[in-house]
């Protein structure tokens, strides 16, 4: 008889009360409070509906104390139950994150150096399950890779750090094309090819072809490199890295490129 005055709207105090029932004697029915919203909460629900499609971000406290001003008079133990049997908790509303507009490019092809580098991540594991990341870097002009930083964790910090050396090495480019990765949106890069007056360009979300010169570079790199060895320790991919590196700019053949290695192609022109 508790439970079903609770369901009609009676607080527990009451509804022990009307039934002669001690209150530390009274239990919430199985599977948690009053077995889910009651006809008596239609009411409360709309208007907490209502406050959550046009506030998705606010929290309990915050829905609590406008409805108070709204003149709704309701007891905080009860909104939160109904609060929580709509899933209103933020933890369960993750918006995704909106990107700004991205604007398509056609991709041409370089007539001359540092028009263009390309930039992109890559991830493969050691042998004992830790995982690294790979950060490469193409001129777009002559495919040459220009840089391959590895590590455990490559932030922002450290994209901005090999992008420094390689300009300091190569010159500055006109444009530095990426994808839409944490790392690459981030204000750190930004703020840094500002300065240096490079033209970040993103490509769309989930449009790789338009980054096609280092997703071209990204095959050979994991059929060649990742997947034909076996790592034990950073050092070992890194070194790796540098003599995979060597052999793809300066032996191996680009049928891009007239069958002329990265190198050779940079030197006759």
């Amino acid at each position: 008889m508790a439970h079903y005055a609770c369901g009609r709207g009676l607080s527990q105090r009451q509804a022990c009360a009307l039934v002669g029932l001690a209150r530390n004697s009274y239990a919430p029915p199985p599977g948690g409070g009053r077995g889910g919203l009651q006809p008596a909460d239609a009411a409360l629900v709309a208007r907490l509906r209502a406050l959550a499609k046009r506030h998705g971000g606010w929290g309990f406290w915050k829905y609590y104390y406008r409805l108070r001003k709204l003149r709704v008079v309701v007891n905080h133990k009860r909104l939160w139950r109904i609060y929580r049997l709509m899933h209103l908790q933020l933890g369960k509303r993750r918006k995704k994150k909106r990107l700004p507009e991205r604007v398509k490019r056609p991709l041409e092809v370089p007539t001359q150096p540092n028009v263009c580098w390309s930039l992109d991540f890559m991830s493969d594991a050691l042998t004992d399950g830790r995982r690294f990341r790979t950060l490469n870097v193409v001129e777009d002009w002559n495919r040459e890779v220009l840089g391959i930083e590895v590590d455990f964790s490559l932030p922002a910090t450290r994209v901005v750090a090999l992008l420094t050396t390689l300009v300091r090495c190569h010159g500055t480019p006109a444009c530095i094309r990426v994808d839409n990765g944490p790392e690459l949106i981030s204000q750190v890069l930004q703020a840094w090819c500002q300065d240096q007056g490079i033209d970040l360009h993103w490509i769309q979300p989930a449009s790789p072809t338009q980054n096609a010169y280092i997703e071209r570079f990204n095959g050979s790199f994991r059929r060649e490199m990742l997947n034909a060895y076996l790592f034990t320790s950073l050092r070992q991919v890194r070194e790796q890295c540098q003599r995979w590196q060597y052999d793809y700019n300066h032996l191996r053949p680009h049928q891009a490129l007239n069958f002329l290695t990265p190198i050779e192609f940079r030197q006759a022109a």
